[in-house]
């Protein structure tokens, strides 16, 4: 089940919202997890277990670090211990046949794949469950002794396919005591109607044109039509998952929840690495407390430092997916943040915004162009026919006539969701205007009217974030 379809709107959220609101407070988290679980079963009944044995432990193990007369010793190994069952169930559904398959490729075997279909979410709720004992570790947090309430911190349907990724040191005082009234009830609703636009009306019509370019032919693929179609790849992907984001936070706060924001105009940015201040903030912010501060951080020399970025991307690469293209597009990004801390960063901010903001933009398009191909053959050819090179032809066509005609048909829906990227919240016209309620509410009455409308005849509606 997904948030974006007329099951959940019209009979999952009603439901679980009137028996929420008509429970008594000591079994509002009883009902949060008893729906959060059927939420998750409803697509994968049986890897249910995973995630309930994944409760279990993690709980198991935060009573044990909570134990007073522990030595030091003994702490360490508890949290190495919960580590590793955490990461060895991640690896084995994520990256088993990744291993198999490239083990069997270098050298020649036939290891047999297991061919298990990877457990929805389960990258979120495990970097979750692994935020909770390195806090209790660390003294930042204290032990859940209440099963129900933990599991329910775990399996929170709003953020548990596919985030934010929620750190247990956030919402520890929620999960216990929290409140709703009107203004935060009417905020989560607005929320989650922007991000249900986000998602319906924005990524899947440009994602369309992505899915049309990306099946033609990279060795006849015109210049205009390459960059054409990494351009509405990455709009897709930005308003799929930070739509997402917005009706996982808009949910929150419908139950009392205040999630951190994920996104914030990440095509705004006028570098790389304010481009991932910007982009996926809960997953930026949980390497960088978890792992790269850990790894020394920025404390112990420059070498050291550029040693963790490149750590911290490559794995941020894998934590993507099973392939060798997301451990590309994590090194190209490792490479492209430590040359601005060497220096490049610096000399972005004395450069004109425009020239920043075009070199962050034409970076973040290429990166997207090795985050969307699996097989190298495409990838490459794809990044050609961008670069006017092979094909063939000695060059590629600029443009075609095929190409003209998609960026006519498309021409609206590409100024649509520029606009849609940019930072405007703070500008005259929308502080006077969308801020009214007599404005706002109508235009939320239409964007939840079309929403719905498309979906009763979708054909077209894919989740991107599923696969992580």
């Amino acid at each position: 089940m997904v948030f974006s379809s007329l099951l959940f709107l019209f009979l999952f959220l009603p439901v679980v919202l009137l028996l929420y609101y008509v429970a008594p407070g000591r079994l509002k988290n009883l009902i949060l997890l008893g729906t959060s679980l059927v939420f998750y079963a409803w697509g994968e009944p049986v890897y249910i277990v995973i995630m309930l044995f994944s409760t279990l432990m993690d709980y198991s193990f935060g009573l044990l670090l909570s134990r007073p007369k522990l030595t030091r010793y003994q702490r360490k190994w508890i949290i190495a211990g919960s580590i590793l069952v955490n990461l060895a169930l991640l690896s084995y559904f994520k990256y088993a046949d990744f291993l198999i398959h490239t083990i069997n490729q270098v050298l020649g075997t036939q290891i047999p794949l297991t061919d298990l279909p990877l457990p929805i979410g389960i990258s979120f709720y495990t970097f979750q469950s692994m935020s909770y004992i390195v806090d209790i570790y660390r003294g930042t947090a204290k032990a859940q002794r209440n099963w129900l309430d933990f599991a329910t911190f775990v399996a929170l349907f709003p953020q548990l396919v596919a985030g934010p990724i929620v750190q247990y040191s956030v919402v520890a005082d929620q999960i216990k005591h929290r409140t709703v009234d009107i203004d935060t009830f009417a905020e989560g609703v607005r929320r989650f109607i922007i991000g249900l636009a986000k998602k319906v009306l924005l990524a899947n019509n440009i994602g369309l044109l992505w899915h049309g370019i990306s099946q033609t032919d990279t060795s006849n693929m015109s210049i205009l039509m390459a960059w054409l179609g990494i351009i509405a790849f990455a709009f897709q992907i930005y308003f799929d998952f930070s739509g997402y984001s917005d009706m996982a936070i808009g949910l929150g706060l419908m139950f009392g929840f205040h999630f951190n924001e994920n996104f914030n105009r990440p095509y705004a940015a006028r570098s790389i690495t304010d481009f991932w201040r910007r982009w996926h903030i809960s997953l930026s912010s949980w390497f960088r407390d978890y792992l790269y501060i850990p790894l020394g951080g920025n404390r112990r020399g420059l070498p050291i430092q550029l040693r963790n970025i490149m750590i911290v991307w490559v794995l941020t690469g894998l934590w993507h997916g099973a392939s060798w293209n997301f451990l590309l597009w994590g090194f190209y990004f490792g490479v492209i943040l430590s040359l601005e801390k060497l220096g490049l960063l610096r000399l972005l901010n004395r450069l004109p915004a425009w020239i920043a903001h075009g070199y962050a933009l034409i970076l973040i398009l290429v990166g997207w162009v090795f985050f969307a191909f699996e097989q190298w053959t495409t990838m490459t050819g794809y990044l050609s026919a961008m670069l006017g090179m092979g094909g063939q032809h000695e060059h590629h066509a600029v443009w075609d006539n095929t190409t003209l005609y998609l960026l006519y048909t498309n021409i609206l829906l590409l100024i649509i969701t520029t606009l849609a990227s940019i930072p405007w919240e703070n500008s005259r016209i929308y502080l006077r205007w969308m801020n009214h309620p007599y404005v706002q509410l109508p235009v939320l009455g239409v964007l939840f009217f079309l929403s719905s409308a498309y979906l009763v005849d979708a054909t077209f509606n894919p989740f991107l974030y599923f696969r992580f």
